[in-house]
């Protein structure tokens, strides 16, 4: 994936900032506008950190809208000026939504919940997802020309990936983002483990058209 390729994804850092600058003094409408830009990525984030517990009560759009409309609630509150301070921001928050998710659906009536799935251990999985994301295509073509930090070069891909077919989106996310095996990527889809295989094959090779784009 090229550099060119990746900032022609979403808006562009200053536009970022300015888009921040103008939520502050109060303007609803470029609030909205702004969150919007992350709406891919907290999803591909949030479908990262749903076990088969939660899928079953919570869909991933489900978690960012309410992700989504505390941001708004809360913004007031946020203190950063750049888009990394905003994109960890919106991560905690993220975060948040996801504990209290478990604490309704699978944990309701239990006393361990936060021994069993701690904010910090969310955290650590959340980051370990935003590096795999930043890098799912890097064995796959030349490195960028230019230094891409590796939160903004997520927020692209996630866009990029939100172009893709359901089951392609999937089977990237399943195999490239969680790491299972395509035993597990088979249980999960109900699809046989080589059927799986193929169609991550296929899945990648068309993520890559999607986001190359030529010199």
């Amino acid at each position: 994936m090229s550099a060119s390729s990746i900032s022609q994804s979403g808006a562009s850092e200053p536009a970022v900032e300015t888009l921040l600058s103008v939520a502050r003094q109060g303007d609803e409408q470029q609030l909205g506008k702004l969150l919007t830009h992350y709406r891919n990525y907290l999803t591909i984030l949030a479908t990262t950190q749903l076990d088969a517990r939660l899928r079953r009560r919570i869909s991933p759009s489900d978690l960012v809208q309410e992700a989504m409309l505390g941001a708004y609630r809360d913004f007031p509150k946020f203190r950063g000026s750049s888009e990394r301070e905003l994109l960890a921001w919106l991560r905690q928050i993220l975060i948040n939504c996801l504990h209290h998710a478990y604490e309704a659906h699978v944990q309701a009536g239990r006393r361990d919940i936060r021994r069993e799935i701690s904010l910090d251990d969310m955290k650590g999985a959340m980051d370990r997802s935003v590096l795999r994301l930043a890098h799912v295509l890097a064995d796959t073509g030349p490195s960028p020309s230019a230094p891409v930090r590796e939160r903004e070069r997520a927020v692209a891909i996630a866009d990029q990936l939100a172009k893709l077919k359901p089951d392609d989106r999937d089977v990237i996310v399943l195999r490239n983002l969680q790491g299972l095996s395509f035993e597990e990527i088979a249980a999960r889809m109900e699809r046989k483990p080589g059927a799986v295989r193929m169609l991550w094959l296929r899945a990648i090779e068309r993520f890559r058209q999607v986001c190359e784009i030529p010199e």
